[in-house]
C-alpha cells in the first residue's frame, strides 16, 4: 500500500462564518494551518446557494495557499464559468440538491454521460483536471471511464453511515471491489464522504486508493484539540 494523500475540506469553517455573516472563522487561515500540519491538498465546495464557501474564498485560496486546490462543484453553468475563469487546478463534479444537508450520493454519470463528457473535455481544454464523485457500482464506473476522465472519487457515505457491522462490511467490500476495477482500467482512485477518526483506517488500507478527502470530522474535532492537531492526527491514521 502506498502513501495515501489527505485532502482537507474546509467548507464547514466557512459554515461557521456564514452563520453570522461575519469575517471569522476564516477558511483561508484554516487552509494555511492544514498546509503547515501535513495536509496534501485543500478541498472546498462552491454550492449554488453559497451556503458556506464564496467565490472570494476560492480566489484567496489560489493566491495564498501552495497546496493544490480541489473544487467540488455541480454542473451548474454559472459554477462552471467561475471555475474556468479562476482556472482552478482541479474540479470534482458532484450532484447537488438545494435542500440537502450534505451531498447524499454519487453523481449519476450514466444518466448524464453526454453532458459530463462535454464538461470533462471543456475543462481539460483549460488544463483543469477533473474527477467524478460516484457511487461504487459498475454502471457508474463504466460510464465515468467512457467520459475520458482520469480520476474517480468513490462515495463512502453508505459505509460511514451503516447502522450495523454487517452493512458496513458489505459497503466496504463494494468500495474495495470497484477501487480495484477502477485502477485496472487506468483510473486514479480517491474516496471520501462521512469518514472520521473511527472508521477511516479500513478505507485507507485499500491499496488502490491514492487520496482521501475529509472535512466535517476534522473541523468538528478541531473544536476540541485545535485545527493543527486534528489534521496531524488524521494524517497519522492514514499512514
Amino acid at each position: 500500500m502506498g502513501r495515501v494523500r489527505l485532502g482537507v475540506n474546509i467548507d464547514h469553517v466557512a459554515t461557521l462564518r456564514e452563520a453570522r455573516k461575519g469575517s471569522y472563522p476564516d477558511p483561508i487561515r484554516a487552509a494555511k494551518i492544514c498546509e503547515r500540519s501535513g495536509a496534501d491538498g485543500i478541498v472546498c465546495h462552491l454550492r449554488e446557494d453559497r451556503r458556506h464557501i464564496q467565490e472570494r474564498d476560492i480566489r484567496f485560496l489560489l493566491e495564498k495557499i501552495q497546496l493544490p486546490l480541489n473544487l467540488e462543484m455541480s454542473m451548474n453553468e454559472d459554477i462552471v464559468r467561475i471555475a474556468k475563469r479562476l482556472k482552478v487546478p482541479k474540479v470534482t463534479l458532484v450532484p447537488e440538491q438545494r435542500r440537502e444537508l450534505t451531498t447524499e450520493g454519487g453523481l449519476d454519470v450514466f444518466s448524464h454521460r453526454e453532458k459530463v463528457k462535454r464538461l470533462v473535455h471543456a475543462f481539460e481544454e483549460k488544463r483543469i483536471r477533473v474527477s467524478l464523485f460516484i457511487d461504487p457500482n459498475g454502471k457508474q464506473l463504466e460510464a465515468s471511464w467512457r467520459t475520458g476522465v482520469k480520476t474517480v472519487e468513490f462515495h463512502t457515505g453508505r459505509y460511514a453511515n451503516a447502522k450495523s457491522l454487517s452493512i458496513a462490511q458489505r459497503e466496504l467490500g463494494l468500495i474495495r471491489r470497484y477501487c480495484g476495477e477502477a485502477k485496472a482500467i487506468g483510473l486514479e482512485v480517491a474516496a471520501g464522504h462521512g469518514l472520521h477518526y473511527q472508521n477511516v483506517r479500513a478505507v485507507a488500507r485499500i491499496r488502490e486508493i491514492e487520496e482521501l478527502n475529509i472535512g466535517h470530522a476534522i473541523v468538528s474535532y478541531a473544536i476540541f484539540v485545535g485545527f493543527a492537531e486534528a489534521v496531524r492526527e488524521m494524517k497519522r491514521l492514514l499512514s
